[in-house]
């Protein structure tokens, strides 16, 4: 069974909102932060609405292991130039974790860092002693490091990186990997050949460390270091290079989880941003592209 579905929003009656949201896309797998990914400011957690998340989900075969967190991006372990910031950001995720855990949450999504004004061997031993201090926990929350572009100081660019960090952490049942196919391409993998990427992966890490794939289109050329998302059939690597990895079997029990941009409109002097995700997920479901798909997108905004 193909395990699909898209970032949701967490705004509105927390995860309740995000498994309706998820369900009207024709879902079963979604992804969330609990907060804007831009801060750290979160809201308390309420319990009435997780409950009721969890009954829908239970009413609709959408399993709480295929639904993912993704920490706020400006969490940056890789430098500890400000002692103050780096502690901040390892009590911010543990926190984040303890919220994972009474959510029911498995798995949240980590991009590593950036090693700014340091070497990558610094930033990555600063990225493994936070995770050590970080997942010294009692929940069964897994940390998954996001695969990178390498745009600028990124770290986990490459599979040598994310295993340099995976090696070294202690309670390594906590720590996994998410791959991005957007981040991938623009890293250098061609994902034309992504069962060649994965044979290498698992000789070096392991297949069963896989516990998310992000599935993005890119804008960019293969090797650009530039993380820039395309919908999906409508960037670099293409439909049918999409599909290689959302219907690979060695990927079957993984969650993937869409990220491709809203669909822009001009009307009446605004600047109208529309989910594609409803219409992404079917198309992938029918493994055919539609050239049309961005028009049919915003007519059927306009008109609901």
């Amino acid at each position: 069974m193909l395990i699909i579905g898209s970032h949701v929003s967490f705004s509105k009656n927390q995860l309740l909102g995000s498994v309706k949201e998820a369900l009207s896309y024709g879902a079963n797998a979604f992804m969330f932060y609990t907060g804007a990914p831009q801060n750290t400011m979160r809201k308390e957690l309420e319990e009435m609405y997780i409950l009721a998340a969890l009954e829908l989900m239970n009413a609709n075969n959408l399993d709480i292991k295929n639904v993912v967190c993704h920490a706020p991006y400006i969490v940056n372990l890789a430098n500890r130039s400000d002692e103050a910031k780096y502690s901040f950001s390892i009590n911010f995720l543990k926190q984040e974790i303890s919220r994972c855990a009474k959510l029911g949450i498995k798995k949240i999504v980590l991009h590593p860092g950036s090693a700014v004004k340091i070497t990558k061997e610094e930033g990555l031993n600063n990225i493994i002693n936070a995770l050590n201090i970080i997942l010294d926990n009692e929940y069964d929350v897994t940390i998954l490091l996001e695969t990178m572009a390498g745009k600028g100081s990124e770290l986990g660019r490459n599979i040598e990186e994310i295993k340099t960090i995976v090696d070294s952490i202690n309670n390594k049942d906590k720590i996994g990997v998410c791959l991005d196919t957007c981040h991938l391409n623009d890293s250098g993998v061609d994902i034309a050949n992504f069962d060649t990427y994965l044979e290498e992966f698992d000789k070096t890490i392991g297949l069963d460390k896989i516990g998310c794939v992000h599935i993005n289109d890119s804008k960019n050329a293969l090797n650009s270091h530039k993380d820039r998302h395309a919908n999906i059939g409508f960037g670099t690597i293409g439909f049918d290079n999409i599909c290689k990895v959302v219907y690979n079997p060695k990927l079957e029990r993984v969650p993937k989880i869409l990220e491709t941009p809203y669909v822009g409109d001009f009307d009446e002097d605004k600047n109208r941003l529309y989910p594609p995700y409803k219409f992404e997920i079917e198309m992938l479901k029918n493994k055919q592209f539609d050239l049309n798909l961005l028009e049919k997108i915003r007519a059927y905004y306009k008109s609901n």
